[in-house]
């Protein structure tokens, strides 16, 4: 019997192989047939440490066997508690505020509703969101508006609600990206949300922070609020605990998940400013702020966040993430010296390069190059999974020397079988 599962992202008429993982440990998840595979892309950018790191499966395990799970809506309890005042020490001092969820999804609902909340109480009619063009936010309603439109979500485009697009700053693009902001928010725009540094599903494109200060700039001369989606950039990944932070830049809202408990349980922030609070804070119960989700601030994935947040207390993480920054770059010089790739590009932890269109055919997320790449390298034991025609490396902080140089090397195998002619 064939499983019943519908898998995320997967087109099952295709017929694809679909390994079971028993086991993970560090860079490594262990398959039922008995193979080791070196995990490239942190299970889907979300496991920092690696898989099973001791103190947070301590902290989980400890956690299980006191509260489970209890309604957020007027109760609390002392993970949540951790959660919030670890994040209040780490982030910077504006975030005042911290509202749980459970994924990036929804923390950027969260975002994009306490954003619209703080103008209607200011009594002001401001409704447009801004939005930078390849963006991608999440597949829920709202955040599936405020992404890029494309094949990811014609389907349900009657449901999505308009938006203003900024171009990408590329190189050569980048004041046509800050005309269309300032025009936008002269216009009078609620926000503008942008993923800082990296957008990663939407190709791994990557801008300087000195693009991300002039867009805060021209947010903040013009009153709209700027809310950073770090949900993949933070936590170390662009070789910062936020890529924010890179730019001297201070959302005024800010969407955490992923790495929060070193991808261990599923666990989401919305940061917020005391302006934003402020809007939600009234003696009337009809301007609360309406948002919930049954196991929000659940209790155990807080004790694994809160676990996560001790480790960058600790600083030593630091260290893993300034080493993992210069092998990468050591590797991606070496792979680019060697074989004709295009666009070879870093930022912090996450490395990235497009296979040209010689071999690749067409580009964009459904090149034909994906599925045979995909298939190249689950054969050799490596979880890659290119964005289309663009190959990525962002593996977990611990991943050793020997581990990250065998990426590379199956890699620079697949490069070369891509030019080899086809068998049979």
């Amino acid at each position: 019997m064939t499983s019943p599962i519908w898998h995320p992202f997967t087109q099952h008429g295709l017929e694809e192989a679909i390994p079971t993982v028993v086991k993970g440990d560090g860079a490594l998840i262990h398959t039922a047939d008995g193979r080791e595979v070196i995990d490239g892309i942190s299970s889907w950018w979300v496991t920092t440490h690696g898989h099973n790191h001791p103190p947070i499966i301590e902290a989980i395990r400890e956690q299980a066997l006191k509260l489970d799970q209890v309604i957020f809506a007027g109760w609390t309890h002392e993970p949540a508690e951790d959660v919030a005042r670890g994040l209040r020490d780490l982030m910077p001092d504006a975030l005042t505020r911290v509202f749980f969820s459970d994924s990036g999804s929804t923390c950027v609902e969260v975002a994009l509703k306490m954003a619209l909340g703080y103008w209607q109480a200011q009594g002001e009619r401001r409704e447009g969101i801004v939005v930078m063009e390849h963006s991608y936010h999440g597949d829920t309603i709202g955040a599936m508006s405020v992404g890029e439109r494309g094949v990811f979500n014609q389907a349900y485009e009657p449901l999505l609600f308009d938006v203003a697009n900024v171009p990408f700053p590329g190189k050569g693009a980048e004041q046509a990206c800050y005309d269309a902001l300032e025009s936008a928010c002269a216009a009078g725009a609620a926000a503008f949300i942008v993923e800082p540094l990296v957008l990663g599903a939407g190709g791994m494109l990557m801008y300087g922070p000195d693009v991300l200060a002039e867009m805060r700039a021209i947010c903040a001369k013009h009153g709209t609020l700027f809310i950073a989606d770090e949900v993949m950039t933070g936590w170390g990944r662009t070789g910062t605990l936020l890529a924010c932070e890179q730019a001297g830049v201070v959302p005024d809202i800010l969407c955490l998940s992923k790495g929060l408990t070193g991808g261990a349980m599923p666990l989401a922030v919305t940061m917020a400013s005391e302006p934003i609070w402020d809007a939600h804070y009234s003696t009337d119960r009809a301007k609360l702020f309406f948002h919930s989700s049954s196991y929000t601030a659940n209790p155990i994935a807080c004790a694994a966040a809160a676990a996560n947040i001790a480790i960058w207390r600790d600083g030593t993480v630091r260290d893993q993430v300034a080493t993992l920054v210069e092998r990468q770059a050591a590797h991606l010089a070496a792979l680019s010296a060697e074989h004709a790739i295009e666009n070879v590009r870093q930022c912090g932890t996450i490395a990235a390069f497009d296979v040209p269109a010689d071999v690749s055919g067409a580009q964009g997320y459904l090149a034909d190059v994906q599925p045979r790449l995909l298939k190249f390298f689950r054969e050799n034991d490596l979880l890659l999974r290119p964005l289309g025609n663009t190959v990525y490396v962002m593996p977990p902080y611990c991943i050793s020397e020997a581990q990250l140089t065998r990426v590379y090397e199956v890699i620079a195998a697949s490069l070369r079988s891509l030019r080899e002619p086809p068998q049979g």
